[in-house]
C-alpha cells in the first residue's frame, strides 16, 4: 500500500505542472522545459555523485548511457506536447494526452513481454470510459486541427515509452545513477532544440525563474522521479491508469489558484478514474471470481 500512496501523491506533483506553466508566462515552452529538466537533474546531482561514489567499480559509460533513449523519449515527449497544446484545442489535447492506458499494454508486451491482468484490463476500460465521456463532451473534429491531434498522439507515444523505458532499466542498479543523467540528458536536448525556436539564452523576470524552479522541484524531482520509481516498483499498467489521476488534481488545483469552475462532467470522470485507481490495488482473492486471472 506504500507504494500506491506514494506513487498518487507523485500524481498529485506532476498536476502541479499546469499551473507553473500558466504562470511563468514570460519563459517560451522548450527553453521551460529546459530549466525544469535542469533545476531537477541539479538538484539531485548530490545523491547522484553519492551513489556513483559508492558504485565507482560498477559503473560505465554504457550504464550511465542507459538513461539516453528514456531521455530522448521524454525531452521529444515535452517538445511535442507543448508544440501540440498550440495547435489543438484543449479538449482534444486532454483526450490524447490521457490515452497512455491504451496503449501501455502493447509497449509492456514489446519491451517486457508483460501481459496485463484481468483487472488491470478492467480498471482501463473504466478509466477510458471516463476519458472519452470528457473528451467527446468538448472535442472537435475539423481538419484546422488535424496536424496538432497527430502530435498530441505521438507526444503521448512518447511519454508512454519513457515510462515502459524506466521499467526495463529497473535492473541495472542504482536508481539515482539511472534517473539524474535522464533529466540531465532531456534537458540537453531541450536546450537544443530551444537554440533553434526560442530565444533561451535572453534575460527573464525573477517571478518567471522563480516558477520555472518550482517547476522543476514540484512536478519533475518529485513528481516525475516517484513515476519512475513507481515503474520499478509497480505494473506498468498500473502506473499508466494512476497517471490518468492528474486530470483530477489538475482540475481541483486550477479551481482554488484560477477559479476556473470544472464542468459537471469533471466530476463523473473523476469518479471513475478514482475507482479504476482503488481496483487495481485491491488484494486480487478479494475481487470478484471473472476479475481474477
Amino acid at each position: 500500500m506504500g507504494y500506491y500512496l506514494l506513487l498518487v501523491f507523485g500524481v498529485f506533483c506532476c498536476a502541479t505542472a499546469v499551473i507553473f506553466i500558466k504562470l511563468a508566462t514570460g519563459i517560451e515552452p522548450v527553453t521551460l522545459s529546459t530549466i525544469r529538466l535542469l533545476t531537477a537533474a541539479l538538484f539531485l546531482f548530490p545523491v547522484f555523485l553519492r551513489d556513483y561514489k559508492h558504485a565507482r567499480g560498477q559503473v560505465t559509460p554504457k550504464s550511465l548511457l542507459a538513461s539516453f533513449w528514456p531521455a530522448c523519449m521524454l525531452a521529444l515527449h515535452f517538445i511535442t506536447w507543448l508544440t501540440a497544446a498550440r495547435l489543438t484545442p484543449a479538449a482534444n489535447a486532454s483526450l490524447i494526452v490521457n490515452l497512455v492506458p491504451l496503449v501501455m499494454p502493447a509497449l509492456l508486451y514489446i519491451f517486457l513481454r508483460e501481459k496485463i491482468s484481468r483487472v488491470e484490463a478492467f480498471a482501463t476500460v473504466l478509466a477510458l470510459i471516463g476519458v472519452s465521456t470528457l473528451g467527446f463532451s468538448d472535442f472537435k473534429i475539423n481538419p484546422e486541427f488535424l496536424k496538432g491531434d497527430i502530435i498530441c498522439f505521438i507526444s503521448m507515444l512518447f511519454f508512454s515509452t519513457y515510462l515502459v523505458l524506466s521499467r526495463k532499466n529497473a535492473e541495472r542498479g542504482s536508481f539515482w545513477l539511472y534517473v539524474v543523467p535522464l533529466y540531465f540528458i532531456a534537458a540537453v536536448l531541450c536546450f537544443l532544440t530551444a537554440l533553434f525556436l526560442e530565444d533561451p539564452l535572453r534575460t527573464y523576470e525573477t517571478k518567471d525563474l522563480l516558477f520555472g524552479l518550482a517547476l522543476g522541484l514540484v512536478p519533475t524531482v518529485i513528481g516525475h522521479t516517484v513515476m519512475n520509481y513507481a515503474m520499478q516498483r509497480l505494473r506498468g499498467q498500473v502506473v499508466s491508469i494512476f497517471v490518468m489521476l492528474q486530470f483530477v488534481f489538475a482540475g481541483i488545483l486550477s479551481y482554488f489558484i484560477f477559479g476556473e469552475i470544472p464542468s459537471r462532467t469533471f466530476y463523473f470522470v473523476s469518479l471513475l478514474l478514482t475507482l479504476s485507481g482503488i481496483m487495481v490495488t485491491i488484494d486480487p482473492s478479494k475481487l470478484p471470481s471473472f476479475l481474477r486471472d
